[in-house]
């Protein structure tokens, strides 16, 4: 299949009007072409969302986020799960990664790729926590059946092999406390440095990558020290810290539009939960500001659970990163599409339009590479993933 003479921005440049053609899910050439045979539209590449939480509640009417899984079977979140997934793809998001991923996660993950059902490419990574700790939270005391958690070094170590067993992509570990924790506060210390040590070694022995949700000066720390692959919020990274993290190239995902629902009480959370995040938000944005300044690696990561952000929110995302971080368009647009895809280790075959890259595309009214306000769901044309339309016709 191709598109011949649609104006065409690559993942890191806009390529002018150009002819794309695929086959078999891999596109097969991006070549020049003369002529403008679509002036309105354009193409641009699926995006790609680092940091989301496929299973929870889909469906109308509200829920209780904390509760919600409680009293849901497993058999039933999986579909919630799935339907998440094809809303996001939907709306131009072509990869998720999961990052709070058990084994449905990874069945949804192995059913999107057989194309049993159409889906986008999902990544899967197992949390890490500690007993008490930020994941381990969000149960209520009294409840018996709890996520897993490990304490001590070699219990770290064990769970990061039982997540490898299940078939995950990579490891979350929370270094400090989070927000929607049902108690707890972000600064809270999780995991000393010998367990978190344990775990970063186990993983990356395992071919793994390790994600730090990470809100604290303290735990941003400890992901630097540790050489964690990308820093999950770094809400209040230090200038100090900002220097390293640049030197290093961290992807970081600073998940901007969650916390900012939850400290205006926009979305349904318990008082503590917007306390937490309106004393983080009002230190944040100079703080991420400099760390864009001086190179910080941001990319697109929502922390979308369909209850504080939808699945469908990423572009409103990216239009925020713009207006906080002070980005360009076209870099605005690379850290939701390119780069991003290299921040979870998929740089070689997604986020680029180029020969021999994932036929994963988005067509669009507008040019938002130029003017990003042109970045939204309502100039959606169609949707490619797998080199397969999932939504809306080509133009032809």
């Amino acid at each position: 299949m191709k598109l011949e003479g649609i104006r065409t921005w690559n993942g890191h440049t806009d390529l002018g009007t150009a002819t794309i053609s695929w086959e078999e899910g891999s596109l097969t050439a991006v070549a020049p072409y003369p002529e403008d045979h679509f002036a309105d539209v354009c193409v641009i590449p699926g995006l790609v969302d680092t940091h989301v939480h496929l299973v929870g509640n889909a469906g109308p009417g509200p829920s209780d986020y904390s509760t919600w899984p409680l009293v849901t079977t497993v058999h039933e979140q999986v579909l919630h799960g799935a339907a998440h997934a094809q809303q996001a793809l939907r709306y131009g998001v072509t990869t998720l990664r999961d990052l709070a991923a058990d084994e449905a996660q990874v069945a949804l993950k192995r059913v999107f790729d057989a194309r049993l059902l159409r889906g986008p490419r999902v990544r899967a990574h197992g949390v890490v926590g500690m007993t008490g700790g930020h994941n381990d939270l969000f149960v209520p005391p009294a409840v018996a059946q709890r996520k897993p958690s490990a304490d001590g070094a070699d219990a770290c170590r064990q769970l990061v092999r039982t997540w490898a067993r299940a078939g995950m992509d990579g490891i979350k570990v929370t270094t400090s406390g989070g927000v929607l924790s049902m108690v707890g506060q972000t600064s809270w210390r999780n995991y000393t440095l010998a367990e978190v040590n344990a775990i970063v070694d186990e993983a990356h022995a395992l071919g793994m990558l390790v994600a730090a949700h990470a809100h604290s000066e303290h735990g941003i720390q400890v992901a630097l020290d540790e050489c964690f692959d990308s820093i999950e919020h770094a809400t209040q990274m230090t200038a100090a810290q900002a220097e390293v993290a640049a030197a290093r190239q961290v992807p970081v995902a600073p998940t901007l539009l969650i916390n900012e629902a939850i400290a205006k009480g926009t979305v349904p959370v318990t008082v503590e939960a917007m306390d937490k995040a309106a004393r983080l938000v009002a230190v944040r944005d100079d703080l991420l500001r400099h760390a864009a300044d001086v190179g910080v690696r941001f990319v697109l990561g929502t922390d979308a659970n369909g209850h504080h952000v939808q699945f469908g929110d990423q572009m409103a995302e990216v239009y925020r990163m713009s207006e906080v971080l002070g980005y360009s368009p076209t870099r605005a647009l690379e850290a939701a599409t390119s780069d991003a895809a290299a921040a979870i280790g998929l740089g070689e075959s997604l986020g680029t339009l180029a020969s021999g890259y994932a036929a994963d595309f988005v067509v669009m009214r507008g040019r938002p590479w130029e003017d990003l306000k042109d970045l939204s769901t309502d100039n959606i044309v169609a949707v490619v993933c797998r080199g397969e339309l999932v939504f809306g016709e080509l133009p032809c």
